[in-house]
């Protein structure tokens, strides 16, 4: 079949409002910019932030101008009258202002992965279910052209049933991006597997269609464990774009990197989902190349992603249906996706849109707060497994009552804290 080409879809319209959405932000650091795509006249407004360091009220007064309410205790933003925050606060700090403002009745986004431990995630999810607040999570690659390009090949019979998925995460810049402040410390992250790894995870159970039950991993701290060149003082305010550089290569060119450095930098994780696919997850940072690529196997045929669109040039997906054959690098079906405009290929602006959408009106969403608990619990297991040996770990299910309640898309959730109008 001839190459075909897909442009990426544009985030969907928001449904007229009446008034303005009132948006908080609670950590203004490395994700603040996603927030920033919130601002649309109109149709909703950064008011307030929090930040517990000065350089991060800084920042939030030049993102979101000098008439946003600015404090240093996330608590202070409910006099703000917000009706929903984004939580971009580090990993392990999203507990806290999640539980929070569920309680007050305000709806919240959370950036992934949702927590990094899983009694935490449970407890977001039930709190939402019990106080019916609208809860959203950030898995911005269910909204990548080149996945959503992939899940409507599958969708469309493309390869048959899917049987297998396999991912390969080549993470060039992993050094900069991970080693050089606290995603190296397995308190701040539980593990790469399960920070870095949320996002990968996610997308294979939506392409399989299913969620990883049982897990076995391997995995090491192959290259930067030996580096010698560690940064003696406090960290303080930096973030990764003060340090980061392309033009250092190798790995152990690197220089000031985290003090404590105890999470692999290089693992392998096979899984059995809930519906018998298998799966195959690898990850590594040190390689010289960024990017994903995803394999879906079926029982009519397979397909697999060159170039993520994250950076590069425009991915392919190949399609290989139509008979058995030697390797065909054309493949029977070739489709070029261009990605929209912004970051992550136009993905940041579509889950923000989705967001605000539901914030407005509910109803369903492309994302899925049990999903984004599934790949907080998958990576877990996984990572359990690689430090003790590679055994098999179960992964435990949710609540059946707290999953309904999310499969039925939060209905019967509240709205805007001050009602639409």
């Amino acid at each position: 079949m001839p190459d075909q080409s897909e442009q990426s879809p544009k985030a969907a319209q928001l449904p007229s409002l009446t008034r303005e959405l009132r948006i908080g932000v609670v950590g203004v650091g490395q994700r603040a910019t996603l927030a920033l795509l919130a601002g649309r006249p109109g149709t909703a407004r950064v008011v307030s932030c929090a930040d517990p360091a000065e350089r991060g009220r800084e920042d939030a007064r030049k993102l979101f101008g000098d008439g946003v309410h600015v404090h240093e205790r996330y608590e202070d933003m409910l006099a703000d009258d917000v009706d929903a925050v984004f939580v971009l606060t580090p990993d392990d700090t999203h507990t806290a202002p999640v539980l929070f403002f569920l309680g007050a009745g305000v709806a919240v986004f959370v950036e992934k992965p949702l927590a990094i431990e899983l009694a935490d995630c449970d407890r977001m999810l039930t709190t939402a279910a019990d106080t019916r607040t609208r809860l959203y999570v950030g898995h911005n690659l269910r909204h990548l052209p080149v996945l959503r390009r992939m899940r409507r090949l599958i969708d469309d019979g493309a390869i048959g049933t899917v049987r297998a998925v396999w991912c390969r995460h080549f993470v060039g810049h992993g050094g900069d991006y991970y080693f050089k402040d606290w995603h190296a410390e397995r308190a701040r992250t539980g593990g790469l597997l399960l920070q870095k790894g949320a996002h990968d995870l996610d997308a294979i159970h939506w392409l399989a269609g299913g969620c990883s039950r049982t897990v076995t991993a391997l995995g090491d701290l192959s290259v930067y464990g030996d580096n010698p060149h560690r940064r003696t003082d406090p960290q303080g305010s930096e973030r990764v774009q003060d340090w980061f550089d392309t033009g250092v290569w190798p790995p152990s060119a690197l220089r000031d990197l985290n003090p404590v450095i105890d999470v692999e930098d290089i693992s392998m994780m096979l899984t059995r989902l809930d519906n018998g696919v298998l799966a195959s997850y690898q990850q590594c940072h040190f390689t010289p190349d960024y990017w994903r690529n995803y394999t879906v196997i079926g029982d009519e045929g397979r397909m697999e992603n060159l170039g993520d669109g994250i950076g590069g040039a425009e991915p392919v997906v190949k399609v290989w249906n139509s008979g058995r054959s030697g390797y065909r690098p054309e493949g029977d079906l070739s489709v070029t996706v261009t990605d929209g405009a912004g970051q992550h290929g136009g993905a940041d602006e579509a889950i923000v849109t989705e967001f605000l959408r539901f914030v407005a009106h509910g109803g369903a969403t492309d994302t899925s707060p049990v999903a984004a608990r599934e790949a907080v619990a998958a990576g877990l297991a996984a990572t359990r497994s690689l430090r003790s040996g590679g055994g098999p770990v179960e992964v435990p299910a949710l609540d059946t009552r707290v999953a309904d309640y999310f499969a039925r898309h939060q209905s019967g959730s509240r709205g805007p804290a001050r009602a639409v109008g």
